[in-house]
């Protein structure tokens, strides 16, 4: 690997220098961050949602075999429920899977790796880019303690990697813009940040190429060469993804389509009426201090808790004016603050309201805008107002992590994680005797992917399945697992809903 890779992956010296308190208090930081972001991830949030068993499943079949669910060798997009999945993740637990094997503990772990790695990523760039170690170790706290990042580093699908996809960004563009000149190995960096965010998670699609545009911001300076060359090789990224929206017109918008207010018939005034409407909502405060993301079945967010820390969102403004005030010609922090603006964008075009997972790379850039603040403070000598903070960030992180963590038994949570389907459905489907088991779905409830990926952590045969189209009915005397709300002629033997386990009547 040449030595400009190696340099930038470099263990994170400006957090570990310094007196051996220092290095005490970073090292305790580390693992009680660890402990937390780790302890019983397999188990909370309960059982295990339908896309997560949907990420895994194709995840195990590529370690065994290379290909997806459909069979198809190597995809860049995996095809699930109708919808295209991203890549990134998906490949991520699949070389983990192939070294620990199929489990729900190693699928949690790896978001929650991914969550840890967003906290250590903003701890050093803020320990590089304020020059103390200090405010390297405040961010990194910040972060850990953040509801949002952790929420995010609770569920195994593709958004949990996405934090970290832009923290990851954002070092290599500080890592550029910290020289004078921005070489091709620097460039090559901040395009494969660039490639991360727009593979990772569908936002990234719109997400990754306005973030390139901002590379505009270091031309006035440098020029444009060195923004034209991660252009260049961000565009070799894409091609890819150019290939496959060739060949397969309108998969990749499809989702978008689905839950977008923006249609044919509608006008550009109208639209943009309501892309303003929605970009209210979505940078209204309260709902970052106070109620979070507003949907019920939302899988990451506790319903009426807050997403964003109050020491954290007061630090972000102090440390935005500080950037208007002081830093105005800084083109890293001008990166920033647009960084933040192009954040809301991607959600700000679909029907929800505060959507935390389209939002997901917000909590990022906030985190980043609090380093002028602490910065200053400590700059200042304000340490008691800074240990203020920090005690105020504490407590509530402490409080929201209670709130966590006794909310895992909720009903609510047990439906909306499918808890009961592997202590209950997949057991009475299992034990009642005929096989193949069958399976009847609902058009908008693909439970099928409850049953396989159920299959494979306790090494029962695929071929002991099968998946019937709407038009198919099983056999006599045959054992379903149906997400239909009835099921004709079937004798109900387990039900949670959605789930029934039924056995068809014999023929007379």
């Amino acid at each position: 690997m040449p030595r400009p890779l190696l340099r930038a992956f470099a263990p994170p010296r400006e957090l570990f220098k310094g007196a051996k308190a220092r290095r005490f208090l970073v090292l305790a930081v580390l693992a009680l961050g660890g402990l937390m972001y780790g302890a019983r991830a397999a188990s909370n949030p309960p059982g295990f949602y339908i896309d997560e068993s949907s990420v895994a499943y194709n995840a195990h079949l590529v370690a065994e075999t290379g290909r997806d669910e459909h069979g198809e060798a190597w995809p860049l997009f995996f095809r699930c429920f109708g919808d295209y999945k991203n890549p990134v993740y998906v490949y991520l637990l699949a070389g983990v899977f192939g070294v620990t094997g199929p489990s729900v503990a190693a699928a949690r772990l790896t978001s929650a790796a991914l969550g840890f790695l967003t906290a250590l990523l903003l701890g050093v760039v803020a320990a590089r880019v304020s020059g103390r170690r200090g405010a390297g170790l405040f961010v990194l706290t910040g972060a850990l303690l953040t509801p949002w990042l952790f929420e995010l580093s609770r569920v195994a699908v593709e958004v949990a990697a996405y934090p970290a996809a832009v923290a990851l960004l954002l070092f290599f563009v500080r890592r550029a813009s910290a020289k004078e000149r921005w070489s091709w190995p620097d460039a090559a960096l901040v395009a494969a940040g660039l490639a991360l965010v727009t593979y990772t998670y569908s936002i990234g699609r719109l997400l990754g190429p306005l973030l390139a545009l901002g590379l505009l911001l270091f031309a006035r300076r440098r020029g444009l060469w060195p923004v034209l060359k991660s252009w260049l090789l961000y565009a070799v990224s894409l091609a890819p993804l150019l290939v496959f929206t060739y060949e397969r017109p309108g998969t990749l918008t499809a989702r978008f389509r689905l839950v977008s207010y923006v249609t044919p018939e509608s006008s550009y005034g109208e639209d943009a009426r309501r892309f303003f409407a929605h970009l209210a909502a979505n940078l209204n405060p309260w709902r970052m201090l106070v109620t979070g993301d507003p949907n019920p079945d939302q899988i990451a967010n506790i319903l009426g808790t807050p997403v964003v820390l109050a020491a954290t969102f007061g630090l972000a403004l102090a440390g935005a004016w500080l950037v208007v005030r002081r830093e105005r010609g800084s083109e890293w922090w001008r990166f920033v603050l647009y960084g933040l603006a192009a954040s809301f964008v991607p959600a700000s075009l679909t029907r929800d309201e505060f959507h935390m997972l389209r939002l997901s790379a917000v909590p990022v850039f906030l985190l980043v805008l609090t380093i002028p603040a602490v910065g200053r403070l400590l700059e200042v000598g304000r340490r008691r107002a800074l240990a203020a903070v920090f005690v105020l960030m504490l407590a509530q992180g402490a409080l929201f992590q209670w709130q966590f963590h006794a909310s895992a038994l909720s009903p609510r949570r047990l439906h909306v994680f499918d808890a009961a389907y592997p202590t209950k459905i997949f057991p009475a489907a299992l034990g009642a005797g005929p096989r193949p088991v069958y399976i009847h779905d609902a058009p908008a409830i693909p439970g099928y992917v409850q049953a396989f990926w159920q299959a494979t952590l306790r090494g029962v045969a695929r071929e002991e399945f099968r998946l019937l189209t709407a038009e198919e009915s099983a056999p006599p005397g045959s054992v379903v697992i149906t997400t239909e709300d009835a099921l004709k002629g079937c004798r109900p033997l387990a039900a949670e809903p959605p789930y029934t386990v039924c056995l068809t009547e014999r023929a007379r």
